[in-house]
């Protein structure tokens, strides 16, 4: 992002209005690689093109906050490779992590990692060192400091049915897994501050928030979001696009103030959950519409979307979830649009 939309985003956290209406866009693996016209294993393999396809997207959309903004990244296998998943790279496909965790009494044999020199952090890391020269000579800077969240990562170490019935039915043992999973998501976000002092933000992707009652979230969720957020910068930014009716009035005291959210909510409804605490980015939906749907139906849904807003004050324009595969320049130009008329 530039010195510019990191002020205007600032502002619109700060519940200043800004003109004209802003629009962003999370983008990564699912989006990028195929829209610049590369497969997603050159994406992941070469810098040099990974550099390029995001320089493009910044070139072809200037007025756009694309976040967290030269996302350097191996999809959902960057941070269990830490712990030693194995990882399936197909050519043109996205990656999969296999679980690590064949039984609850292999969560406290669990290695702790070590984000310096574990699975693939550091070559998340060195790409970013790498490409910071040419990032900067753009007049961008690194602002986020990003990991998927811990229930995230426990679900792919253990499986997703496996670790919310180990909630349930062993809660110590969850809990001795969270604990693990959040203190190497603490060394991991401290290492990227560390290293680039240009961060100012945190933004953590889990959906596995939106399958948790409000007592489970409570406990099992709740305390190691706060003590991840619970960082000095000024943007902290949380994606769950998966249901959020239950998390969502909690986001303030956990710390977040800018939030991504799925499609299947309203974004007055969300202001009210919320408290109109938080900065909301969204919320069309992504693949039946951005995605899917012609030029005139993305406008149509997109002007529907902005004139239903009873409030447009800390309102970044977006999709529900982040930017899906698909998705055409002129669909995202039939939206900047909308959105700005």
């Amino acid at each position: 992002m530039t010195d510019q939309q990191w002020i205007t985003l600032q502002k619109i956290i700060k519940n200043e209005i800004v003109q004209p209406l802003p629009v962003g866009f999370i983008i990564d693996c699912p989006w990028l690689p195929n829209w610049y016209g590369i497969n997603i294993l050159d994406y992941f393999s070469n810098d040099e093109l990974w550099l390029k396809a995001n320089l493009k997207a910044l070139q072809d959309f200037p007025d756009v906050m694309f976040l967290p903004g030269f996302w350097s990244e191996f999809g959902m296998c960057t941070e269990p490779s830490a712990f030693g998943a194995r990882c399936i790279f197909p050519i043109n496909e996205f990656p999969h992590a296999h679980k690590v965790i064949q039984s609850v009494d292999d969560i406290d044999s669990l290695p702790q990692p070590n984000p310096k020199t574990d699975g693939l952090l550091p070559f998340v890391l060195n790409r970013l060192k790498l490409a910071q020269p040419k990032i900067e000579a753009a007049g961008h800077n690194i602002r986020f400091a990003v990991a998927r969240g811990p229930l995230n990562i426990a679900s792919y170490l253990m499986g997703s049915t496996e670790f919310l019935t180990t909630m349930m039915m062993q809660p110590e043992k969850a809990e001795a897994l969270m604990k693990k999973i959040t203190l190497y998501l603490k060394d991991w976000l401290h290492l990227q501050m560390e290293t680039f002092p240009s961060i100012d933000g945190i933004f953590l992707l889990d959906d596995i928030i939106g399958f948790m009652g409000e007592e489970e979230f409570r406990n099992f969720g709740m305390p190691y979001f706060k003590e991840l957020y619970d960082a000095n910068v000024s943007v902290k930014f949380l994606h769950n696009d998966a249901p959020c009716k239950v998390s969502a009035p909690l986001l303030p005291e956990i710390g977040v103030n800018l939030f991504n959210m799925g499609f299947d909510i309203t974004l007055n409804e969300l202001q009210q959950l919320t408290q109109h605490k938080v900065t909301l980015l969204g919320n069309i939906p992504p693949r039946d519409v951005l995605a899917s749907g012609d030029v005139t139906k993305v406008r149509e849904v997109t002007t529907q979307l902005v004139n239903s807003l009873q409030d447009k004050s800390k309102i970044i324009f977006s999709c529900g979830g982040g930017m899906p595969p698909g998705v055409s320049s002129e669909n995202i130009q039939a939206f900047i649009k909308a959105v700005r008329t």
